[in-house]
């Protein structure tokens, strides 16, 4: 994450911020790392992309959102956790029920495998080859179909990130 932002997290003496943009709390630059920024962003009133520049230019409009998101972060570090907890209790649900509570997801995917082979390769050496016309399948839903997965095997976070570009982009502008 950013060193300014790691910096000025310590200047002002926020240790959980400043643990949690190192990466010593959380999971890397995702979830709780990016949770944290959005957050001093939204508190200092400019975009994300934006955040270190002003962290470096106005380090006092910074001071104040580090020190709000601060008071914040034992709950943001309670709710990361109980996510963390849930996505363990899940793998520890499908791992011990019958094999077809967790046999969907790879199924899934070899069957979306096979269809974009099939699209893509098999058709078109059948037709040359057996000199038939066999159809392919319509991208558009072939596309619809991988994405509609896509969402359901992520637990929604593909079209939930998808959604808070969105309006991340409609609010902030191009």
């Amino acid at each position: 994450m950013s060193a300014a932002l790691i910096a000025t997290a310590m200047n002002v003496g926020a240790p959980l911020v400043r643990q949690i943009l190192s990466g010593k709390i959380g999971n890397g630059p995702t979830g709780l790392v990016m949770d944290v920024v959005d957050q001093i962003a939204k508190r200092a009133g400019v975009p994300v992309s934006k955040l270190e520049a002003v962290a470096e230019t106005d380090p006092d409009l910074i001071h104040e959102a580090i020190e709000q998101v601060e008071a914040m972060a034992p709950e943001m570090i309670a709710l990361y956790a109980s996510g963390v907890e849930k996505q363990f209790a899940l793998l520890t649900l499908e791992t011990q029920g019958p094999r077809w509570f967790s046999a969907w997801r790879p199924l899934w995917m070899y069957f979306l495998m096979f269809l974009w082979f099939w699209n893509i390769v098999a058709v078109h050496m059948i037709n040359a080859i057996m000199k038939w016309a066999v159809p392919q399948i319509d991208m558009t839903m072939l596309l619809s179909l991988t994405g509609l997965f896509m969402a359901l095997y992520m637990g929604g976070h593909t079209l939930k990130d998808f959604a808070r570009t969105l309006r991340k982009d409609s609010v902030n502008g191009p």
